[in-house]
């Protein structure tokens, strides 16, 4: 396995499918990087010299911020709005939905699993 950015990628998929195993690139990003390397978007990792390889992450590391430099940055800019008291911050600081989504119903990913509300009564035995 090829290593780029610290991570490793699969020899047997094609290029611009393989880089989007590091976290910050995408299908996009991907293909942009391999056309400035000057490499076919349909060629296999395994088949990659490993001069290849090096450019590929030259280009990645001068021109992409990847990885853990990049949840740094987002976990700094999530730190910075609950700092300043933003909206946005209060919402993260409360673990609720950010972009306006709905709580009354949904919302469970952010909320966490349903807890039922009910008399808290066991249930009658089947009977037999």
């Amino acid at each position: 396995m090829a290593r780029v950015a610290g991570v490793n990628i699969p020899d047997e998929k094609r290029a611009i499918i393989s880089l989007t195993y590091v976290r910050g690139i995408g299908r996009t990003s991907s293909k942009k990087i391999l056309q400035k390397v000057g490499l076919d978007v349909n060629i296999k990792i395994k088949d990659l010299a490993e001069t290849e390889l090096a450019k590929i992450r030259e280009v990645i590391a001068a021109d992409y911020l990847v990885e853990g430099d990049l949840s740094q940055r987002e976990r700094d800019s999530i730190n910075r709005l609950k700092n300043i008291n933003a909206y946005r911050g209060l919402r993260h600081k409360l673990n609720l939905p950010v972009r306006g989504q709905r709580t009354k119903t949904n919302a469970r990913t952010k909320r966490g699993k349903r807890v039922t509300v009910g008399s808290g009564k066991l249930k009658a035995p089947a009977p037999k």
